[in-house]
């Protein structure tokens, strides 16, 4: 029974890095970008869900479409402002860009809201159930549902619309697409919003259960690259699975060597994974 309650609450919160880990998927999918920032774009979603829930009282139906809303505009304009001017630079630009872009975002919060942990109110989402022996805590039920909900949906759009169709043909081939008619600047904003936003759901739904604090994001950050990087760049479906796959493992690495050897024990995993299979698990060769 402890097994199946550890994997049960490993693949809940593996949803929610699947969720995250998306958008910087979706990124790279599209530009070619990695994107050190994303941690704190996650941050930045915790705090939103944190002051719209202590200062607004509302709950995670409204705080979560909030906070997607607010990455959305953020991805958006960091587009606008920032990428689309170094995507033309060298790859090192690129990254020291996001990567200063980061070290902004997060001494920004520190400075507004200063080094403090803090946390949402416990009672938001109701009290544990237990069902056939297992525990269920409402607030981790309703991340992982709704972040495994959110993942499909995007890949739905990515794969079975017209929109997901020229978002995909101008991260093929951009000049092709500009042959038929898809302007690529709009599409490539709009996957900065699209990401973000799933950053912003991702991240509302984590403050539900975890600390708020400006430097959350560095440990968030540096799940997303290797749930990313083990999936396979570019593919979200791989995303999701390699966040489910984390999330168990670290479930059961915490319960059985201890919680401070479970990054370990992933991140040994991992580095023998990509020695197997460098491309990721759906990534293309």
């Amino acid at each position: 029974m402890i097994l199946a309650q550890l994997v049960l609450n490993g693949l809940l919160v593996g949803a929610v890095y699947a969720l995250f880990s998306s958008g910087l998927t979706l990124i790279w999918g599209m530009m070619n970008v990695v994107n050190f920032a994303h941690g704190d774009f996650v941050m930045l979603a915790m705090y939103v869900a944190f002051f719209a829930a202590t200062l607004l009282g509302l709950g995670p139906a409204a705080f979560v479409p909030l906070a997607a809303m607010a990455l959305f505009l953020l991805g958006v304009l960091v587009y606008l402002m920032l990428v689309r001017h170094v995507m033309r630079g060298p790859m090192l630009a690129q990254i020291i860009s996001t990567f200063g872009l980061a070290l902004v975002l997060r001494y920004a919060a520190l400075w507004a809201f200063s080094a403090n942990f803090v946390s949402l109110p416990e009672n938001l989402t109701g009290q544990v159930v237990t069902l056939g022996g297992l525990r269920f805590e409402p607030s981790r039920v309703l991340a992982g549902i709704a972040a495994l909900l959110v993942t499909l949906g995007l890949h739905l759009l990515l794969t079975r619309s017209a929109l997901g169709s020229r978002l995909l043909a101008v991260a093929e081939d951009r000049t092709a697409a500009m042959l038929v008619g898809i302007r690529p600047d709009p599409m490539q904003a709009l996957a900065w919003g699209l990401g973000a936003a799933c950053t912003g759901i991702a991240g509302a739904l984590i403050a539900l259960f975890f600390y708020v604090a400006p430097s959350v994001g560095e440990s968030l950050v540096l799940i997303a690259f290797v749930v990313v990087c083990l999936g396979g760049f570019g593919s979200v479906p791989g995303a999701l699975i390699a966040g489910l796959a984390i999330g168990v493992i670290e479930a059961l690495s915490a319960f059985w060597i201890g919680a401070a050897f479970k990054d370990v024990v992933v991140y040994a995993l991992f580095l023998g994974a990509l020695w197997l299979r460098p491309q990721g698990l759906l990534g293309k060769a």
